[in-house]
């Protein structure tokens, strides 16, 4: 009971003439400057964490791109000028930016496929394998063994589009859904004249990474090594896994080797450098907003203390110490500033499980919680707002004790 009439009577005496209004003012502009200087880095490490795909998903569809070589008039002179050399792959891997490469080897054997429905439908056709950790719907039969007559095949998504859209119209033949392709089995035939071999293949599924016609890497094997003419096998195109796709480094290196990709999938640059500008425009105009209700609210402290200047007088020569008044003021002051930092990050929480909701629906996956660069930001935003404020305070009270 003691301990708290003195606490009243220390406030009466030491906070009676200070602003609530100014008070409110200052911390409010604090907390608003903090949510922006949260949300800045919030939204440069998201864009990040979409364009790198770390939540094991192609995020804005740009994490692996398809490098090939561009054609030109010169080069299509020369015998295998589009193909990949072995040291050119090495030098793939080590560019900037890039995380794993892989081959997609084509069929170097002829390929036909014939449907046989109430509409017969034959024609030849290229297949290509890829390592299976870059395809990005595997399905759980995703196999094939030699012997086995049966050929699972994944295409591109944009290939039924254009079957449906394109192709089917203009040749009046039926339009085909997802789940009816799947269901059909046609036969596949390879190699030439007398030397031939007869698959039934079945599509077991699509892929939205890939623009090719896909079959296990074993059956392209198995195919290139017995019915290709010439075992020249190097890769015309690769898939590589980048990190961020947007990195000037990447870019120029495609540029100065002439490789060439989807430059849909290489759009982000300019975005992120849009991103950039707009989370550093931001970050700055929070910086100084912080600064500026900081210096409002230390100026507060410093006023405050120096109109209770007769109070804290009276209270030494009762015989309170400098170090407990100091602790007084500390007490009243500091969980300000932790409630409008505390304010802050709560907004960032909600405004980041938002984001990441909002996103899903795009088929776009992010952390429903701020990442650690957000707690960084906050981090040394209190360690600075708290070392200025206590050494405010401890310099007023100094003075005046």
């Amino acid at each position: 009971m003691k301990a708290l009439k003195q606490k009243k009577l220390l406030r009466k005496l030491l906070l009676q003439h200070r602003s609530n209004n100014r008070l409110w003012v200052s911390l409010l502009a604090l907390c608003v400057g903090t949510t922006l200087l949260l949300l800045a880095v919030m939204i440069w490490w998201n864009f990040a964490e979409v364009l790198s795909g770390k939540r094991d998903k192609d995020s804005l569809g740009s994490t692996f791109l398809t490098i090939g070589k561009n054609i030109t008039k010169e080069t299509m002179k020369v015998k295998g000028s589009s193909l990949f050399t072995p040291k050119e792959i090495e030098i793939m891997k080590g560019a900037p930016q890039v995380q794993s490469v892989g081959e997609l080897t084509s069929n170097r054997f002829p390929v036909w496929a014939e449907l046989n429905t109430s509409v017969s439908f034959q024609t030849q056709m290229f297949v290509e394998g890829v390592p299976d950790e870059f395809i990005d719907k595997k399905p759980d039969d995703w196999r094939w063994e030699a012997g086995s007559r049966q050929v699972p095949i994944i295409i591109s998504s944009d290939f039924l589009n254009l079957y449906n859209y394109g192709f089917a119209l203009s040749q009046n033949l039926p339009q085909l859904s997802p789940q009816t392709i799947q269901s059909l089995a046609f036969d596949l035939k390879i190699g030439d004249g007398l030397n031939t071999e007869l698959y039934t293949a079945h599509i077991v599924g699509f892929s939205d990474r890939i623009n090719s016609v896909l079959v296990p890497q074993s059956f392209i094997e198995y195919g290139n090594n017995k019915f290709a003419p010439v075992k020249l096998f190097a890769p015309s195109r690769l898939i590589v896994k980048v990190k961020d796709p947007s990195d000037k480094n990447f870019v120029d290196f495609l540029k100065t080797r002439d490789y060439t990709t989807n430059s849909e999938q290489l759009r982000w640059n300019k975005l992120r450098s849009v991103i950039d500008i707009t989370a550093s425009a931001t970050g700055i105009l929070a910086i100084l907003l912080m600064g500026i209700s900081t210096l409002v609210f230390i100026l507060f402290i410093e006023l405050t203390i120096a109109k209770a200047a007769a109070s804290l007088s009276l209270l030494l020569q009762l015989g309170y110490s400098p170090r407990y008044l100091r602790m007084f003021m500390f007490r009243r002051f500091l969980p300000l500033v932790f409630i409008a930092l505390s304010l802050a990050m709560g907004i960032a929480f909600i405004v980041q499980a938002r984001a990441a909701e909002a996103l899903k629906v795009q088929n776009l996956e992010l952390a429903t919680e701020p990442g650690w660069p957000v707690w960084t930001a906050l981090g040394i935003s209190a360690f600075i707002l708290f070392a200025f404020v206590s050494g405010a305070i401890y310099k007023a009270m100094r003075v005046r004790s």
